[in-house]
Parts: C-alpha cells; sequence; structure tokens
C-alpha cells in the first residue's frame, strides 16, 4: 500500500481553549451558569482546532505528508498556533500566514461528560482569509486539496461564495482532487443566514469529495427539512430521524451539483458514502480512486466503533482525515469508510482534537482486531449488510 504524493489542507485554523470538567457531575453542570458564581474546574487544554488543524494535522499523524494553509494573527495565540504545529513536525507551518492587522481566532469549548459540546467562537484571521492566501504551487505538487469551514470564514461565503469558487477553481486548474468540509455555522451570524443554496451551486461543480455532516448539510441545503426534523426530534437531535431514504435523496442532489464523492458524518450511527459514476470518478485528479470500478455508484452506511467518550471534538475532522488516508492508499470504499470510523472513534477517546489519534497501521490492526461496533437496522429491501466488511449497502438498481 503506497501513497500518492501529498495532501494540502486549508481553511480554518484557531486556538482551541478546553476547560476540563471532570470535577462535575453532568447533573450540577445542568445549572452551573449563574450570575455571580466561582465555578472551580480543572487545568485548561491548549490545542489547535479548526479544519487546518483538526484533519492537517491527523493526516499527518496517520502518515500522509500533508502541507497546512490557514491564517494566523501576529499575537499571543498566533504564536501560540505556531507553536503547537511545529510540535508536531518540522516544517508543517511553512504555508501558515502571519497577518499583522488582524487577531489570531479562538474557540472556547465547553464539553462536559454527559453533554454534548458547545462553542464560544471568535472568527478572528479566518474571515479575511482569501484566494490569495493560498500557495498554489504548493497545491500544484499534491494529489489532494481539503478545505474546511467556508461557513465561519466572511470572504468564503460573501457574494454567493465567489471568493470560495475561485479558490477551488484555481485549485483544480492544477490537476489536484479537490475536497470540501463544512462546520455549523451560528443560524444568526452572516454565515447562517447566508444564501448557502446558491453557494453550493457556484462551487460544487469544483469539488470532486464532500464531506459534512447531515446536520450542517440539510441546515445549509434543506432548511424547513432541518427545521422539521428538529421539532419532531426535540432534545433528541434529528439523527435518529434520519433514514436512507434521506441519505439517498439529498446525496442525488450534491451529486447533480458536480460532487463526485459525498461522505455524510451521522455521529453515533456511523458514516454514509455515496458515489459517482466511474467515467466521472476517473476524471477527479491526482487522488482519484485507484480502482475506479470498485469505488462507483455505491451507497454505504458503515456503524460506528464502541468507545468511551472523552469529548467529541474535532470527531468528524478526525473521521474525514481516515477516509481521505485510505482513498490515498488506494483502499477500497468499505476499508476506507471502516478507517474514517475508526480513525474518528479513536478521536473521542481523547478530550482534545488529536491526542486520541493513532498510527495509521494501529488503526487498522485495532479494526482487524474485532473492535466492536453500534449495530443498528435499515429495515428496507434495498439495503443489505455486508458481513464481509460490517457495512449496509445499497442494494444495485437492475
Amino acid at each position: 500500500m503506497s501513497l500518492k504524493l501529498t495532501a494540502v489542507v486549508a481553511g480554518h485554523i484557531c486556538l482551541d481553549i478546553i476547560p476540563q470538567f471532570d470535577t462535575l457531575s453532568p447533573g450540577e453542570f445542568a445549572s452551573l451558569f449563574q450570575p455571580g458564581r466561582l465555578i472551580e474546574l480543572g487545568p485548561a487544554i491548549l490545542s489547535t482546532g479548526g479544519a487546518v488543524s483538526n484533519t492537517g494535522l491527523a493526516l499527518h499523524k496517520l502518515g500522509v505528508p500533508t502541507s497546512l494553509m490557514g491564517k494566523v494573527g501576529d499575537d499571543l495565540f498566533g504564536k501560540a498556533v505556531l507553536e503547537i504545529i511545529r510540535s508536531h513536525g518540522r516544517d508543517l507551518e511553512k504555508g501558515m500566514v502571519v497577518d499583522k492587522d488582524t487577531s489570531t481566532s479562538y474557540t472556547v469549548i465547553i464539553n462536559p461528560p454527559g453533554f454534548d459540546r458547545l462553542f464560544l467562537h471568535n472568527p478572528g484571521a479566518n474571515a479575511t482569509f482569501s484566494v490569495a492566501d493560498i500557495r498554489f504551487d504548493q497545491v500544484a505538487q499534491a494529489a489532494l486539496f481539503h478545505f474546511g469551514y467556508p461557513t465561519v470564514m466572511r470572504r468564503m461565503f460573501e457574494n454567493k461564495g465567489a471568493e470560495l469558487a475561485q479558490l477551488f477553481k484555481q485549485a483544480k486548474a492544477t490537476g489536484v482532487t479537490s475536497s470540501l468540509d463544512l462546520t455549523f455555522p451560528d443560524p444568526a451570524s452572516a454565515g447562517g443566514r447566508a444564501d448557502w443554496p446558491a453557494i453550493f451551486q457556484a462551487v460544487l461543480a469544483e469539488v470532486d469529495i464532500f464531506t459534512p455532516s447531515i446536520e450542517e448539510l440539510l441546515f445549509l441545503l434543506r432548511r424547513e427539512t432541518y427545521a422539521r426534523l428538529l421539532q419532531a426530534a426535540g432534545e433528541r437531535g434529528i439523527l435518529e430521524l434520519v433514514t436512507p431514504d434521506l441519505l439517498s435523496d439529498v446525496s442525488d442532489e450534491i451529486l447533480g451539483l458536480g460532487v463526485k464523492i459525498i461522505l455524510l458524518k451521522l455521529g453515533e450511527r456511523g458514516i454514509y458514502l455515496r458515489t459517482a459514476s466511474q467515467s466521472l470518478l476517473q476524471h477527479m485528479g491526482r487522488a482519484s480512486p485507484v480502482d475506479c470500478s470498485a469505488w462507483a455508484d455505491q451507497e454505504l452506511w458503515a456503524p460506528s466503533f464502541q468507545v468511551d467518550v472523552a469529548g467529541t471534538t474535532g470527531s468528524g475532522d478526525a473521521a474525514i482525515a481516515g477516509f481521505l488516508s485510505g482513498l490515498l492508499r488506494g483502499l477500497s470504499p468499505e476499508d476506507a469508510l471502516a478507517a474514517a470510523s475508526a480513525v474518528g472513534a479513536c478521536n473521542v477517546e481523547a478530550p482534545d482534537a488529536l491526542s486520541g489519534i493513532r498510527s495509521w497501521e494501529a488503526t487498522l490492526e485495532r479494526v482487524a482486531c474485532g473492535w466492536q461496533q453500534h449495530p443498528f437496522q435499515i429495515p428496507t429491501r434495498d439495503w443489505c449488510w455486508d458481513d464481509e466488511h460490517a457495512l449496509w449497502k445499497k442494494r444495485h438498481q437492475v
């Protein structure tokens, strides 16, 4: 198994500040924030966050030669971001931009036991990130170009995504395979109110691999569907109400916009994969699948692996890194999906986005040793269980 050249990961980066809530029970946290109260916590973890760090450094830890391209300010937070990046490997920060006229983005992550995480975020330098901040000479030498979190990067969603569309057009002109990930924006923010259906129309024709969560995609593309599911689900969240038919329908729409491979993150319910025809896969750049016939017209749903969850920060980004690493190594779609699920599961065993990531070899060995999954049923004859690969597969239509 050999790697096809290198990866470039660009876009959003920030400093994550993660207070530790180990001394508090879930019941205590529920009534925690009251005016005038002093709350004693454990030590805070400082780490880099955002797609550039979470996916880029995860790819690096998985053995993929990776260049990082993000923007920070010339301030203490920016220096901390660059120092953390350097601690993972020499020269990793060479593609980073330091802008003395802006501040570094940061996120305070409230991630207590028994609750989903909450983010307090300042966009900082990410708001001014533009096409000019991409080193296209480096992109031209890579197999894969992955861009993350335009939903919280003002230049990327302004003017119906014109800057983002130009960025991907220039990247694709180098012959690279392109990949795009999202994050859930504040609904009241400019990113949350942007015309994302129009942005997707402008951008996705230049995107080969699209990797959002189902919540992000429905919120941005089908707001009425998202609102209806949210109302029906209440505090449970919408994932339990996501059906195979909904996944097929929304992935049909995305493939129709030009995407070749769509990977939808489903939290504890696993990961869904949908691919285009062989003829389209063959023309998706230097990281196209080694065996396009095996990847063509696939619709797969892999369960998640069972773990003790310490924190979910960066779990989706880690899963993307596992999937992209599998693609670059020439794996089958089934094995690449298993790698995505495995790397994402390793991630949540640590409170930050990177400490739980193991080497590529150790991750695959864990899967091979019979790592237990969270079982679920798809009660329709259109889908069948693939025992060899331990996932659900939609039957090919005659």
